[in-house]
Formats: C-alpha cells, sequence, structure tokens
C-alpha cells in the first residue's frame, strides 16, 4: 500500500528525504522505522510495488529512493526508469539478496546509484544513503569493470558534441578512478587531493559531459573513447 509518512523532527541542516520501495511489508516497514531514527534522515513515503512507488516519488520527490528489483505490477527496473524520469534529481539504490543478479546492471544503466544487499546492517543502509545523496555511486569494483565492458560493446551514443569540450587531465585521471568504483575519499587518497577537490573534479566532469550521475560520466567516457581502457 501507498503511504506518505508524516516528517521527523531532525536537528539543524536539511535532511535527506527518503522514499522506501519494497513489496515485502515486514522488510519495508522494519526498514521505515530504522532509517527515521537516524539522524539527518527523513523517511518521506513507502510503497509497496513498483506503480505506487513511482507515483509516490513523482508526489514527494525524495532525494533517495531505496527501490527493490523484484516487486509486482513495474519491475524495480522499470520503476528505475520511470523514476529517473519523472524526478530526475532523486538518486535510486536497488535493494536486492544478491549482488550477482543481471538486473543490477540493467538498473544502473538505467539511472541507479548503485545497489545494497538486503542483509545490510542499518549501519550500512543509512551510510548508502548519505553517499548516494552525496553524488557518488555503490558500485563495486567488480561490478565497475562488468558495467565497463557492457558499455565498451555499446555504439557511440546520437548525441550532438558540444563544441570545443575538452576534460584536462586532472579530470581525465578523476574520471578514470570513478571508473574503477573508487569512492570520493579512496580517489583523494590516490592522488593526495582533498575529498572536495574531488568532488569539485566531478562537478567539473558532468557539467562539461552534460551528464547527471557518475555512472553516466563513465558510460560516454567508455564510448567516446576518453579513458585509457584495454
Amino acid at each position: 500500500m501507498m503511504r506518505p509518512v508524516e516528517p521527523n523532527t531532525t536537528e539543524s541542516g536539511e535532511p535527506i528525504r527518503v522514499l522506501v520501495v519494497d513489496d515485502q511489508e515486514l522488510f519495508r516497514r522494519g526498514l521505515t522505522m530504522l532509517l527515521a531514527s537516524e539522524d539527518g534522515v527523513e523517511v518521506v513515503g513507502e510503497a509497496g510495488d513498483g506503480a505506487e512507488g513511482t507515483a509516490l516519488a513523482e508526489s514527494v520527490a525524495p532525494d533517495v529512493v531505496l527501490l527493490d528489483v523484484r516487486m509486482p505490477r513495474l519491475s524495480g527496473i522499470e520503476a528505475c526508469r520511470a523514476i529517473k524520469e519523472r524526478v530526475p534529481s532523486a538518486k535510486i539504490i536497488m535493494l536486492t539478496v544478491s549482488d550477482e543478479e543481471a538486473d543490477l546492471y540493467e538498473a544502473v544503466k538505467s539511472g541507479a546509484s548503485g545497489y545494497l544487499l538486503k542483509d545490510s546492517s542499518i549501519e550500512e543502509v543509512a551510510q548508502a544513503v548519505r553517499v548516494v545523496a552525496d553524488g557518488q555511486s555503490l558500485i563495486s569494483p567488480s561490478m565497475a569493470v562488468k558495467l565497463i565492458d557492457e558499455f565498451k560493446q555499446m555504439s557511440r551514443p546520437e548525441r550532438t558534441n558540444v563544441p570545443g569540450l575538452r576534460l584536462t587531465e586532472r579530470e581525465l585521471e578523476v574520471l578514470r578512478l570513478v571508473a574503477t568504483g573508487m569512492n570520493n575519499r579512496e580517489i583523494a587518497r590516490q592522488l593526495v587531493i582533498s575529498e572536495n577537490t574531488v568532488k569539485n573534479h566531478v562537478r567539473n566532469i558532468l557539467e562539461k559531459l552534460q551528464l547527471h550521475s557518475r555512472m553516466e560520466a563513465v558510460m560516454y567516457a567508455v564510448r567516446e573513447k576518453l579513458l585509457d581502457l584495454p
């Protein structure tokens, strides 16, 4: 059942607004209750299937959507595409029982920021929400490799190139590390720069490529042969 959730009292600063979509009611309710107790997180709704989740996402415009891969009426993949189309700013985390599901690759290619195993601890879930809300991805290095292999097989997109489009050497370096599945902290450590500097580079990359997510940037870079990949 689709059900808006009353906002919780939060401390200073705007909370991360989260929508939970899962057809298993006990899991959904439990996750909602646990997230509602987290500082800086506000659960703005919950839904029991993909169609209701899509409609509620359009209504409440959440920052982050936790979306089950397997659901009735509208699958997680279809719901992911629909939510990204209607609420492009929403970051989507796919909930799954296994990181080997082929659907996860389709989800990431459809705009999801990554995936989270259903047996994750509440600390891991809360951290995942904060990570994707910050513009990062939840992609393991092994999945990143598989995704890049798939992207390399795709034809070049029909996109109007931006005249004079150029990434700096440092931006290309950051993009290559993003493509390996590294998060901002790991990239900062690798390049011996601050996390804020990494964030700025990623923001510049997305603006120059006219894209909306880190994974879209990697897809574009692979297709346009901007990365030195074997």
